[in-house]
């Protein structure tokens, strides 16, 4: 497939473990074990669009080389969570020869804290048995999930969201390499919605580029569908304020101009929050009002009806103080 073909998520994937961006540490210590071609089991944990799996395939394609289709499984336990995937393609394979050299295999198990209790305990016991032959490497956004006899046969190397530095870096290295116009504002707005996740960033880049060689920062905040964060700043401080009225006029351009979901809009005003030059017991009261309604949007109820009455009861404790 021609480059011009694919989708920047893949284009722009690294293909080296030196290519990886913002893992230094762990990127030392696999290429470490890649030179003396021996290393334990391991969990790849962190948030999204970090480079767990990148690293993963990375590592593989320098091990194996031309061979790596005998040598490396992938599998993505989200679409495969139950135990019979484990008592099959996994411990078919890592029941077989090892290649010539005496080199162990790789299976890489994605979204591993989504296999079922039962999958992951038939998983241990295919980790003990073959463990001469075959090692894990298991990708997680939360390693806790992961039952503790799995913890204990895997070293956790834990990913971390990249820098704003490193996602300038990124940003400068894509806009040259597609021939665009990305300026500051634009740049600073593929930060925001991005949230360290590499990933969403080249998505919503590639999707704002779309129709124009230029990126702006209304076409970021448009496809992602954000708001930028003096809109939610705004709503949140005409309610504690006491201006209900302003409040509400906010939170509609929110939902009827922007498209935003109540949990979107939540997770901004949480993050704005915090920043917000307030009175500390105001800030304390707005936190707890997002949290509470947050729960309750989470457990079925009505975003419309949720978020204004959480600008309503911010906007009485205004006018009360």
């Amino acid at each position: 497939m021609d480059d011009a073909d694919l989708s920047w998520t893949e284009k722009y994937r690294p293909t080296k473990l030196d290519e990886v961006i913002g893992q230094e540490a762990i990127i030392s210590r696999l290429s470490a074990f890649v030179k003396v071609k021996n290393f334990p089991s391991m969990i790849f944990a962190g948030p999204a669009g970090v480079g767990k799996t990148t690293s993963a395939i990375a590592m593989a394609k320098e091990l194996y080389g031309d061979v790596i289709a005998e040598a490396f499984l992938e599998l993505n336990a989200s679409d495969t969570r139950g135990i019979d995937v484990i008592r099959g393609k996994v411990k078919e394979f890592a029941r077989t020869i090892p290649l010539s050299g005496g080199m162990v295999k790789i299976v890489f198990l994605d979204e591993a804290d989504a296999l079922t209790p039962e999958a992951q305990h038939a998983l241990r016991r295919t980790m003990e048995r073959y463990s001469a032959t075959t090692r894990f490497i298991l990708s997680a956004n939360y390693s806790s999930k992961l039952i503790e006899p799995i913890q204990s046969r895997c070293i956790v190397l834990r990913f971390k969201h990249l820098t704003d530095e490193r996602m300038k870096e990124y940003i400068s290295r894509v806009a040259g390499g597609e021939g665009l116009d990305v300026d500051g504002k634009a740049t600073e707005a593929l930060i925001y919605v991005s949230e360290g996740d590499l990933r969403k960033l080249t998505n919503v880049m590639q999707s704002a580029a779309a129709t124009e060689r230029k990126v702006t920062e209304a076409a970021v905040y448009d496809v992602a569908a954000r708001a930028r964060p003096k809109e939610i700043v705004a709503m949140l401080r005409y309610a504690v304020t006491g201006d209900f009225e302003k409040a509400r006029t906010e939170l509609n351009t929110l939902i009827l101009s922007h498209g935003m979901s109540g949990e979107d809009i939540l997770i901004q005003c949480y993050r704005e929050a915090l920043n917000m030059q307030i009175e500390q017991n105001l800030k304390l009261k707005l936190i707890g009002s997002i949290g509470e309604c947050n729960f309750r949007i989470v457990e079925g109820a009505n975003d419309r009806i949720q978020l204004e009455a959480m600008l309503a009861g911010l906007a009485l404790s205004g006018k009360q103080s």
